[in-house]
């Protein structure tokens, strides 16, 4: 979680977000110049003067036009102008129910985005963006007046105005209202704005309004603004909604913070000093600033810490001007001060997935106070404030610095997440799918850093698993996934995975590859889930068909034959052991031949029951599904239990005259348990491979009490071998029992 937002005070002041009171600090506290709290009233005397003459700005807007300046000094000021004229004129008479006159409503949502650095056209929008739905002006109008823009940027928030937000809002309007909001984020920044100036005036609401329009801040507003990266705005919401659903707990964080800004000593301030003086002597420029936590900030710490200190009501960030200096302020605080190693974190190297960037660290004091510190160029830090406000107007041409190759910042108005969230709504099934699935997301308040073997890195929420990054990394071609690596060790593709792990996912080459219906257990990301339901309502199972079996062709009538293993299937062993192979280093693959069985149903398919991989001379049964096909499971199989249980009849089988043969070929999953040691994955595989037996694919699930279970599945050149086989596997050191998998999950 990137840097909170500082209070408009100074820094060693506390204001309530509420009451807007500002608390003094003790007078040794630093300060710094603040501009003067506009008075929305004066604002207002000022708008219902009517305009100005057509050579001269405003007085209204003289706040407006300041903060822009300060970002931007050579902005085309007159569309500001021009706006203004037309939004005072046609809310003339309109009153707020706080009882200011109502242009002081767009007028100051414009300033909040002036402040964040917001571009010209966006503030134009701004100014204009509530015309349309009070007043007489038209999107014609807007448009004629100030161009295809800002008509379109009004015309989205004037659509975004008109969705319920709460849990009974039809996803279907809200998918759309996003999808509009994804193709310009300026939409969203403006309105972020004007819900951050109506919680600032909620206090004229009746309390059971209050409460309704913070929850829905709470769950949709607030989760949007952090994944846009504006901070500042997020930060600011938190507080206000923190005071209103939790009042009693918002006092007590108050009178915490109050009890603290009174105290004679600042360890903070102490350490601050500390670290200007350590970098003044190594010759960096830097500017070392106190910035306070914001109420729920601190109310988590306390939840954490339990007793606070004076450390912990803050953080120090340190400003400078190029990225290399960031990494020299680290060496010299980590030589000179306590470094706190287990906080440090490089979101430099690894941005966040809304494009915060910074180094992170925390130094310790004598007294065992800890301080974290925020390390960040000047432009780091607008963008860790403003976001996506701070990165300019996506219908101008991008600069040098913004057309980079890395994919997460080539367009300044699509961050990753957003650009996810396209893909979403495009592929989910149905509105409620996709809503269902970006709630989920929106809940999502922590991010992991997984790296790919090239280096690469993909950003996960926390609790993702290994599926989650298949479909991260390469969309729907995840279906064809077969396993994973994760730091170099075999890993199922349920793993959950940590932060700085390392994954190699293992893909198979059959572009008719299927996912698994299990893998929705285990996707926790809107990518993967909407990617695997998307495919299973385009394959829809009928009662009693499992997903585990492999599959066959129907043969001549009378007698069918199916091939385990052999090119022909839909999924073939050797193609799935290639990949296998080039992670195990298996042994080349031997000739494929087949097992065959007969059903004493003329006309019938048979496939051989994936849960159970019957092999000769196992005793089999058999049972029908969809089409016709007979399944063939061995006789003690789970699943044979469970069909006869359900009333299901039983079809005769019986192994074919090739499956008697020296030369016949078959598959078969086994099951070996061992003591956990070293290279004993290699030496399993290695076992496997001098026995002439294929990997078709691997699972090593993870260590309990020093024991480890392998699943394999194999392809056998022929049956008879595998006796021998399970008994090479049991010679190997540490390896305590070999057996025939036995699977309990899916019912055929």
């Amino acid at each position: 979680m990137s840097a909170e937002a500082t209070n408009p005070a100074s820094p060693g002041a506390v204001t309530d977000p509420v009451t807007s009171a500002v608390t003094p600090a003790t007078a040794a506290a630093p300060r710094r110049r603040s501009r003067p709290r506009i008075d929305l009233r004066r604002l207002g005397r000022a708008a219902l003067l009517g305009p100005a003459a057509r050579d001269r700005l405003p007085d209204a807007i003289s706040h407006v036009v300041d903060a822009h300046r300060a970002h931007h000094p050579d902005a085309d000021l007159e569309p500001l102008r021009r706006a203004y004229v037309l939004a005072e004129s046609s809310h003339r008479g309109q009153m707020r129910k706080s009882g200011e006159p109502y242009i002081t409503h767009p007028l100051a949502v414009t300033l909040i985005l002036a402040e964040l650095g917001a571009e010209t056209t966006t503030l134009t929008a701004s100014l204009l963006h509530d015309t349309v739905e009070d007043t007489d002006v038209t999107l014609d109008q807007v448009g004629e007046q100030f161009g295809e823009e800002v008509r379109y940027l009004v015309d989205g928030v004037t659509k975004l105005e008109k969705v319920d937000y709460g849990a009974a809002a039809e996803p279907e309007t809200f998918r759309k209202m996003l999808v509009a909001t994804g193709n310009d984020v300026r939409v969203m920044s403006i309105k972020l704005a004007d819900r951050l100036h109506n919680m600032r005036t909620l206090g004229v609401m009746r309390p059971e309004k209050q409460a309704r329009i913070a929850k829905v801040t709470r769950d949709v507003l607030i989760p949007l603004a952090e994944r846009l990266g504006v901070q500042a705005l997020k930060t600011e919401l938190e507080d206000l909604v923190f005071a209103i659903l939790h009042p009693e707990e918002y006092e007590h964080t108050r009178e915490l913070i109050v009890e603290n800004a009174t105290r004679a000593d600042d360890p903070l301030a102490e350490i601050a000093d500390e670290m200007r003086a350590v970098l003044r002597e190594a010759g960096i420029p830097a500017e070392v600033l106190i910035r306070p936590r914001h109420f729920v900030s601190v109310h988590r710490v306390s939840r954490k810490r339990g007793r606070l200190r004076g450390a912990d009501f803050g953080r120090i960030l340190v400003l400078v001007n190029e990225d290399a200096d960031c990494y020299g302020v680290l060496g010299e605080l980590h030589t000179c001060m306590t470094p706190v190693v287990s906080e440090f974190k490089d979101f430099i190297a690894v941005p966040k997935f809304n494009l915060y960037q910074s180094l992170h660290t925390a130094v310790a004091r004598p007294d065992g106070q800890i301080a974290e510190v925020l390390i960040r160029t000047h432009r780091m830090h607008k963008v860790a404030e403003a976001g996506v406000i701070a990165l300019g107007n996506p219908y101008a041409a991008p600069s040098e610095e913004q057309a980079t190759a890395d994919g997460e910042r080539v367009d300044p108005t699509r961050p990753g997440w957003l650009s996810r969230l396209l893909e979403w709504q495009r592929a989910a099934p149905d509105p409620d799918t996709f809503w269902s699935t970006l709630r989920e997301d929106l809940a999502q308040d922590r991010e992991i850093t997984v790296f790919r073997p090239d280096g690469g890195a993909l950003g996960l929420p926390e609790g993702a698993t290994c599926v989650d990054a298949a479909y991260a990394q390469y969309g729907e071609d995840a279906h064809a996934c077969i396993g994973a690596r994760v730091n170099g060790r075999l890993a199922t593709l349920s793993t959950v995975l940590r932060d700085g792990d390392t994954v190699q996912l293992l893909m198979g080459q059959d572009p008719a590859s299927e996912p698994s219906r299990e893998w929705l257990e285990h996707a926790h990301t809107p990518a993967a889930r909407i990617a695997i339901q998307r495919w299973l309502a385009a394959h829809p199972v009928s009662e009693g068909e499992g997903g585990a079996e492999t599959s066959g062709a129907p043969g001549a009538a009378g007698a069918a034959e199916v091939v385990v293993g052999g090119a022909g299937e839909a999924k073939p062993a050797s193609t799935a052991a290639q990949a296998c192979q080039a992670a195990q280093a298996s042994t080349p693959t031997p000739q494929a031949t087949s097992v065959t069985a007969v059903a004493d149903r003329p006309g019938a398919a048979v496939r051989l029951a994936g849960c159970c991989t019957p092999v000769p001379p196992d005793e089999v049964t058999g049972f029908a599904v969809r089409g016709g096909v007979v399944t063939v499971h061995r006789v003690g199989c789970a699943a044979v239990a469970r069909m006869k249980g359900s009333g299901r009849a039983e079809v005769g089988v019986r192994w074919g005259e090739a499956a008697g043969s020296e030369t016949t070929g078959c598959r078969v999953t086994l099951v070996a348990e061992s003591f956990g040691r070293p290279h004993l994955l290699a030496d399993l595989t290695e076992a496997i491979a001098l026995e002439g037996a294929e990997i078709v694919s691997a699972t090593v699930e993870p260590p309990s009490q020093q024991r480890v279970r392998h699943t394999y599945t194999l392809h056998l050149p022929e049956a008879a071998r595998l006796p021998a086989l399970m008994r090479a596997m049991r010679n190997v050191p540490g390896v305590y029992d070999v057996s025939r998998a036995q699977h309990t999950a899916s019912a055929h």
